[in-house]
């Protein structure tokens, strides 16, 4: 596939993150784009408003004929997530489509650029967002994929007209294996997608392949810690050759000294709090010298870097009431997450909504994440969010509750907690979770924005 001669584009699970930047990509360059989703949701919306056509019935008959022909015009993208039964799916194949997984289109994308590719089990959304940001705000540019919606730009994808392109390197279902990359980033390898890799050693396995596909000359900046072969290690937690000190909060906001071998970056303020980020930042920073982009405009943009829509997002920040929601669904995060939310409210009563993702990883974690949540003051713990997968067997929400060491935790669904808000007001909210739990963002700031 050439992806130059592209003029028609269908996007079979088009409300996925992932696969809605693809979307996005494709109309930018002027091509005929659409898409089928499950549900409506606001960014299928959204994609709708921008020019792009959504349908959310698994009938072929209603899918726009310039999308069924067969010729190198015409390229038909699916993701793993979607299931194999579709009716769609398998209308495409059997009319002789080629299918290509979002990873594919990606590599294909990425294959005549200057690729600066960010993997990890965790912050890799925040890590490759920061970078773009700090190359677009200094003026150098880049196009990006992103894991998330930028705050900054309200949107997940970027453009530029030069050859730099920021990409999301996504390990689930080995899909970065498909990049060949100038800077690789690892910001973590905690086991997860055990359902996919079945232990820590062969996940492990896939970032060193990834991290072989570097280019010639090209620079590996790996986490200090992590059991890879790097140019550059990184750390928020101590030396490496580079790495964060003094990390402070001040006024409410997180600031550091970045420190490498031959100086020092002092009083850096981020604009989005936790070590956890400042730690992203510092891989940030790295990156972006790498690519010698002047200090000062470093500084400037970290400083102005607004974030990713449901990572440490501020629904509500007043006096009275805060309100945070964010994507945590692996232990780590979640550990991190709720540290930098007690340092920066330490007199806060920290009341946590929190909605596990998966019955596997729920299992496989479900003592990290019970010591993870029994730091909260008062735990409302939602059912577990399936997605991909079927229930298994004594796999529930009660079973973690069980391991959770507080006393004010209590099962809740949608209609419990909103009621549950309505009449504690909690000066302190969290929620956290990568399931369907931020439908109830809307309601809940609503109902503590009500007087």
């Amino acid at each position: 596939m050439n992806i130059n001669n592209v003029r028609q584009v269908y996007l079979i699970g088009i409300g996925g993150i992932g696969m809605s930047a693809l979307a996005r990509y494709f109309r930018h360059l002027g091509c005929l784009v659409g898409g089928y989703d499950k549900t409506e949701t606001e960014l299928t919306r959204r994609l709708v408003a921008e020019g792009i056509s959504v349908n959310y019935t698994d009938d072929f008959t209603i899918i726009h004929d310039a999308f069924k022909w067969t010729d190198e015009h015409t390229l038909i993208i699916y993701t793993p997530a979607v299931p194999s039964e579709l009716a769609i799916l398998n209308e495409f194949q059997q009319l002789g489509h080629a299918l290509f997984k979002r990873s594919q289109v990606l590599g294909l994308i990425s294959q005549n650029k200057f690729t600066i590719a960010v993997a990890g089990t965790h912050g890799k959304t925040t890590t490759s967002t920061l970078i773009a940001h700090i190359l677009t705000d200094s003026g150098y540019g880049c196009s990006a994929f992103l894991g998330g919606i930028s705050t900054n730009y309200n949107s997940n994808v970027l453009f530029s007209d030069n050859h730099v392109m920021v990409v999301e390197a996504d390990e689930y279902d080995r899909s970065f294996l498909t990049l060949y990359p100038d800077i690789a980033v690892v910001t973590s390898a905690d086991a997860d997608h055990l359902d996919i890799y079945g232990d820590k050693d062969h996940l492990h396995e896939s970032f060193r392949l990834f991290l072989n596909q570097l280019h010639d000359e090209g620079k590996r900046i790996v986490k200090s810690g992590l059991p890879f072969d790097a140019d550059i290690r990184y750390s928020a937690a101590g030396p490496a050759d580079a790495y964060a000190d003094n990390i402070r909060v001040k006024h409410g906001a997180f600031y550091f000294d970045y420190v490498w071998d031959e100086g020092s970056i002092a009083d850096v303020h981020l604009g989005i709090p936790g070590k956890h980020n400042v730690e992203n930042a510092v891989a940030a920073i790295t990156v972006a010298r790498q690519l010698e982009i002047p200090t000062a405009k470093i500084v400037e943009a970290l400083s102005s870097f607004a974030g990713v829509r449901r990572r440490f997002e501020y629904i509500i920040k007043t006096d009275e009431t805060v309100f945070i929601d964010d994507y945590a669904h692996h232990p780590e995060e979640l550990k991190a997450f709720l540290s930098a939310v007690r340092q920066l409210y330490p007199t806060k009563k920290l009341t946590a909504i929190f909605q596990p993702h998966l019955f596997s990883r729920t299992r496989d974690f479900a003592d990290g994440f019970a010591e993870a949540l029994s730091s909260v003051d008062t735990l409302l713990l939602m059912e577990i969010y399936p997605a991909r997968e079927m229930p298994i067997k004594g796999v529930d929400s009660r079973m973690l509750l069980d391991k959770v060491t507080i006393g004010d935790k209590h099962i809740a669904g949608a209609d419990n907690i909103k009621e549950y808000v309505r009449q504690t007001r909690p000066e302190l909210l969290v929620t956290v979770g990568a399931g369907d739990i931020d439908l109830l963002v809307k309601p809940l700031k609503a109902i503590l924005e009500h007087v």
